[in-house]
Parts: C-alpha cells; sequence; structure tokens
C-alpha cells in the first residue's frame, strides 16, 4: 500500500510561504499553511491574504537581462504560482513587473485554500514544531516567541532585529586611477579597497551628508532604532561633528597608497563581500538615506564616481538569521536537515528572491517527504548563486543580499559592454536551468 506521508507545515503565509506551499502540494504531499493573520496582525500588513505585498507592488524589472528579471524568467521555467499570478495580474509600469496588489494576493489566498492537499490554519506559531518536516518563511516580522525559539535552537545570538546594512559596489566600477588595494598598517594581503580624501574633498563630502534627505521610518521601527548606537548611520555621525566619521570608519592612519607613500586626510575603505571578488561593502556606511541621495553623496568619494550600487543601503526592521553559519544551499538548516528556510529570513531581499527561496525550500521539503535527495540550483543561475552566497558568505560581515548579477560565476570570456555581458548570463543561466529541471525534477506535478 501507497502510504501518503505526514503532512509539511510551513509557517508563514508571505511570499516564500505561499511559493512554498504550493510546490509541495504539487508534488503531491499534504501541507498546512500557518499564517497567524488575522487572529494576530503585524505592524506592516493591512490584510488576512497571503502573499500580501506590504511595500511596493512591483516585483523589479523585467527584462531577463536585468537581475530580477532573470529572476522571473527562471520562476517561470520552474513553474512558480507566484510569478505566474503575478504575470496574470500585471499593471502598466514602464520595465518593471508591477501587479494590482489587491487582486493578486486573493488570487493566491483562494488558489490556496481550495486545494485539497493545503489546510490554511489561522493562528500564531510560538514554537518550531520538534518533528517532521517543517518550512520556516516566517520574513522580516517574526513574533519574538518564534525568534527566541529559533535562537534557541541555533543556541547562538544570530539575529538582527534592526537592518542597518551598508551599500554594497560592483567591483569593475570602481575608478582604480584613483582607488588603492591595500590593508591598515598593512596588516593582511592587501584586503581592502581605500578610495582617498584630501580635505576639501572630505569637507565637501561631510557638508553633502549632513544635509542629504533620510528615508522615514515607519512608528515600529523608531521604537526598533535607538537600541542600535553600535551601527550609526554614516550621515547621524557626521552630524556629530566634522572630524567625527575621520576617527571612526573614515580614519586615514596605517594606510598609504602603495605607487607613492602618499597620506591621506580621510579614506573611504570597501570590504570584500564575496569570494570571487566582485562585490564591495561600504565600511561602516550603514544608513537610512534615501537610495538617490545616496548615489548622489557616495559618488563624490574619489574612486566611486562611477560607482554602481548593487544594494543600497538600507536601515529597517528585518529578522534575519545568520545563514552562513546555519543553513546549507539547500536551505536546510544544518543542526537539522528537516527544518527549512525561505524568504526574507534567510537574507535574500526583496519578492522575487523570497518567491525563490520559497520554491526551494518547498521543492526539497516534497523531496524529502518522498525519500529523494535534495538538490542545489546551478551557481550560473540567479537562483543557485543567491542561495550559494547566503550559505556561503562570511558569516562575520553577513548582511542579506539581493538578486545580482555580481554574485554570479564570471564568463570564460570577458564582455566589457555591460548589456551585453549580462545578456550572456542570462543565456547561459537559461540554459542551464532548462537542462538541470529536465535531469534532476524527477516529482511529478498533480495541480
Amino acid at each position: 500500500m501507497n502510504l501518503q506521508p505526514p503532512p509539511i507545515h510551513v509557517i508563514g503565509g508571505g511570499l516564500a510561504g505561499t511559493e512554498a506551499t504550493w510546490q509541495i502540494a504539487r508534488a503531491g504531499i499534504p501541507v498546512v499553511l500557518h499564517e497567524m493573520r488575522p487572529l494576530q496582525t503585524s505592524p506592516a500588513h493591512h490584510t488576512e491574504e497571503l502573499a500580501e505585498l506590504v511595500c511596493s507592488n512591483s516585483f523589479g524589472a523585467q527584462a531577463s537581462d536585468r537581475a530580477a528579471g532573470l529572476l522571473h524568467e527562471e520562476l517561470r521555467q520552474l513553474g512558480a504560482i507566484v510569478i505566474q499570478t503575478a504575470d496574470r495580474h500585471q499593471v502598466p509600469a514602464g520595465g518593471a513587473l508591477a501587479v494590482d496588489r489587491a487582486i493578486f494576493s486573493r488570487d493566491l489566498t483562494e488558489t490556496l485554500a481550495n486545494h485539497p492537499l493545503i489546510e490554511l490554519r489561522r493562528g500564531e506559531v510560538r514554537q518550531i514544531p520538534p518533528e517532521g518536516i517543517v518550512v520556516l518563511t516566517t520574513g522580516p516580522l517574526t513574533t519574538d516567541p518564534l525568534a527566541e525559539d529559533l535562537q534557541r535552537f541555533t543556541g547562538m545570538q544570530y539575529m538582527s532585529f534592526f537592518d542597518a546594512a551598508s551599500p554594497i559596489v560592483l567591483g569593475e566600477s570602481i575608478d582604480f586611477e584613483t582607488a588603492f588595494r591595500a590593508s591598515r598598517y598593512d596588516k593582511g594581503d592587501a584586503d581592502y579597497i581605500n578610495c582617498p580624501m584630501n580635505k576639501d574633498q572630505y569637507l565637501h563630502f561631510w557638508q553633502e551628508l549632513c544635509a542629504a534627505e533620510q528615508a522615514e521610518l515607519k512608528d515600529f521601527e523608531r521604537e526598533t532604532a535607538k537600541f542600535f548606537e553600535a551601527c550609526l548611520p554614516i550621515e547621524e555621525m557626521a552630524k556629530r561633528g566634522e572630524d567625527t566619521m575621520r576617527y571612526g570608519p573614515l580614519k586615514p592612519v596605517g594606510l598609504t597608497d602603495p605607487r607613492t607613500s602618499e597620506r591621506f586626510y580621510a579614506v573611504v575603505q570597501l570590504r570584500q563581500e564575496d569570494k570571487a571578488g566582485n562585490l564591495w561593502n561600504m565600511v561602516g556606511f550603514q544608513t537610512n538615506l534615501r537610495w538617490g541621495e545616496q548615489k548622489r553623496v557616495f559618488r563624490l568619494i574619489p574612486g566611486l564616481e562611477n560607482a554602481e550600487f548593487i544594494r543600497m543601503g538600507v536601515m529597517h526592521r528585518n529578522t534575519f538569521i545568520n545563514s552562513p553559519e546555519l543553513l546549507e544551499s539547500t536551505l536546510q538548516f544544518k543542526k537539522r536537515p528537516t527544518l527549512l528556510a525561505a524568504g526574507q529570513l534567510t537574507g535574500t531581499e526583496g519578492y522575487t528572491a523570497a518567491t525563490a527561496g520559497g520554491w526551494l525550500a518547498g521543492t526539497n521539503a516534497a523531496r524529502l517527504a518522498r525519500g529523494l535527495e535534495p538538490v542545489t540550483l546551478p551557481t550560473t543561475t540567479m537562483m543557485g548563486s543567491l542561495f550559494e552566497f547566503i550559505s556561503s558568505a562570511s558569516p562575520k560581515h553577513f548582511q542579506p543580499m539581493p538578486p545580482n548579477f555580481g554574485i554570479i560565476p564570471e564568463l570564460p570570456v570577458k564582455v566589457k559592454n555591460k548589456r551585453e555581458r549580462y545578456g550572456k548570463y542570462r543565456d547561459r543561466a537559461l540554459n542551464d536551468l532548462t537542462q538541470w529541471r529536465d535531469r534532476l525534477l524527477t516529482i511529478p506535478a498533480n495541480v
């Protein structure tokens, strides 16, 4: 007799949880989706619908030679219900995939609620179920009881409850006519990229930074922000005095240009973010400036005049785990392989990345229930490179990452033109994904 496996439990009904639930049911496995709303509300949500889009109604650029658009296309190839539903309810938004958010969420809620293998269970989950296969997708507003239980499970101080992150710059966009590689006091192996400033350049940068427009924090974020003096926004540091930054992250001591032995009035340092050295984090530049202001002011820094920002600095309430310490690239917890996680909780950014995590966690949860090996995606795909990054980045400096071409392995032959290069990344990704899908995805679809 072919017995039905016990239900898989998915905790959290956002984009990741919705996608994970659908992929589990699609594989013929019963699943219980836990969503606390409307019995318990959150400070960001306004409805009780699944997959509610709480910020923008946009999933990002549609063009497949853009990072978000490539991720859309990969998910279409893999049968992701969230992207299929977004395509159905698209509204005009230039080059972006934007949706009528009310109809979009209502459609997904009705589709899942009417599936014979899905039980939608309303109510807060305060602890991780101790047995069975479980997928955590509780997102940036994980409730305190569940967050505390997750912390007990890992046994480490791993969670960030207020995300104050520095911008990340694409290495090839840095001007090395000005910038130079070196470590302070020559410690290490020239590990940092350094952008030097003379006094006039520094004072101009300081004045513009003090005058730049900040993003508005929500009420519940303001309450949290006061606890994070240790990661003070760079603009707040600047407002404390003309020289405050020069005695902090912009201190020039111990740094000379190896080409000229010149010393400087101030130096902005960038730290390597990925194994390949394509992405560089602006050290100490956590910020709450509006994104346009970040680009304007930070491009005043010598060497960054033409900087391409992979991720802008952010400051908002965001619960996420230290994934490099805790997760495999299959999105399984190392400590408990039957426990998986997806979405912003894992340190990915954006609606489409959350959907992608839900797809992989749901697919692997279903495979575990069937006695099959979990899968990882090719790192030449946007999905594969994203999950490889969050599971292998430096745990000490880990911060959430959006999809971007900087984390994808380089092409065998360099292409100078950016648009052409991204097109070749896309072609390789979609070709590799098609071959991978046809070879490894053996679970029958029971839609």
